[in-house]
Order: C-alpha cells, then sequence, then structure tokens
C-alpha cells in the first residue's frame, strides 16, 4: 500500500501518504496502521525501494521529507501486486477463533450475539450503500473505489445470511457434534475434563 500510494502521487511528503491511505479507509481493509506508514517509508527507503528526494523545513513545523519510488520498489510492488490479484489469501478473522469456541456460550447467547453480529453488519452495510450514492464516492474518487464497496457489500450481505441460518440451528438445539464424535471415548474424555474444569 506504501509503494503504490507513493507511486500515484511521487514526488510525495510522507503525511500526504498517511493522509491519502486513510481516506481510503486502508487502516480497516487492509491492516495498513496509520502509526506504522512514517515506520515503513524509512524501512522502504533502507531497502533501496524508495528514495529521498528532499527534505524541506517550512516555518516552525519538523522537516518533511519527499519520496519516490525506485526501480526496485517499481519491481517490488508489481510482484506484490500481481501476487495479490492472482491468488486467494483469507484475511485473519478473530471472529473465527470466537466461533470456534461456539460451545463455551450458552446457547441462548450465542444466538443473541449472531443476530447482533447480523444487525451491526446490516447498519454497516446502509453506510455502504450511502457512500456509494455520494458525491465523494461517485465524483471524487476512481469509479473503482465504488466496486470495491459493492464487494464489501456483497461479503456483508453474505455473512448477515450466515448468521441468520445459524442462530436458527444453535436455537433449534442441533448438537454441536456430530455422532461419530459424540460416541468416541477421545469424546468423553474431552466432555468430562470440561465439566471439571468448569466446577
Amino acid at each position: 500500500m506504501i509503494l503504490g500510494a507513493v507511486r500515484l502521487m511521487q514526488p510525495v511528503h510522507g503525511y500526504d501518504v498517511r493522509r491519502e491511505l486513510l481516506s481510503w479507509g486502508a487502516d480497516r481493509w487492509a491492516n495498513v496502521q496509520p502509526g506504522s506508514i512514517y515506520h515503513g517509508l524509512r524501512k522502504l527507503t533502507e531497502e533501496s525501494m524508495l528514495r529521498e528526494v528532499a527534505t524541506e523545513e517550512v516555518g516552525g513545523r519538523p522537516a518533511r521529507t519527499s519520496y519516490e519510488i525506485t526501480a526496485k520498489g517499481e519491481a517490488e510492488f508489481e510482484s506484490l501486486l500481481r501476487d495479490l490479484w492472482w491468488n486467494i489469501s483469507m484475511p485473519p478473522d478473530p471472529f473465527f477463533a470466537a466461533f470456534a469456541f461456539i460451545d463455551a456460550l450458552p446457547r441462548e447467547e450465542a444466538a443473541a450475539a449472531l443476530r447482533n453480529r447480523a444487525t451491526v453488519l446490516r447498519a454497516s452495510i446502509e453506510g455502504l450503500r450511502g457512500s456509494l450514492s455520494s458525491r465523494w464516492i461517485s465524483e471524487l474518487k476512481p469509479t473503482y473505489v465504488g466496486w470495491m464497496f459493492e464487494l464489501s457489500i456483497v461479503r456483508m450481505e453474505a455473512e448477515v445470511a450466515w448468521c441468520e441460518k445459524t442462530v436458527d440451528l444453535v436455537e433449534s438445539g442441533m448438537s454441536y457434534y456430530p455422532p461419530s464424535l459424540r460416541e468416541s471415548p477421545e469424546f468423553r474424555d474431552y466432555l468430562e475434563r470440561s465439566s471439571n474444569t468448569q466446577r
């Protein structure tokens, strides 16, 4: 993301790279932390992927360094770009870690949490739809930014449907474990250990 932003706006100050990436919401969907951008610029410069073009001081403000991408940085950017375009990688989702322990929650709480998740997702979907119809997206950003918003909406709608289906299964009392697992001695030992731990 940093290489791409510098490439897009070069020569560019670190402050402008940070502002641009945050305006894209990259801290949410690309795991670009605002505080790490300046460190990233320095590291990429040390690795000869960026070069410092100029450093200037205006008034009493701290010195600002301008950067541009090098041939090595261009090659790295294109390699990373194509890797992400052509390969599927699942982003880590902390919810998966929580869901792996669904049996640790009372069923009523698990169902309520899933309903809440669906409600929050619906609100996010409405927010994205509002942004899509705004001038900010339709006139002031590249067209493909709207396409990215649409992809986010489709993914969230799919998760809302999954939450609603899973709530029904949880509330139906369906066992979290298949019969073959429930009948195994190892599983009985696991249940016994779990009940002893809860006492």
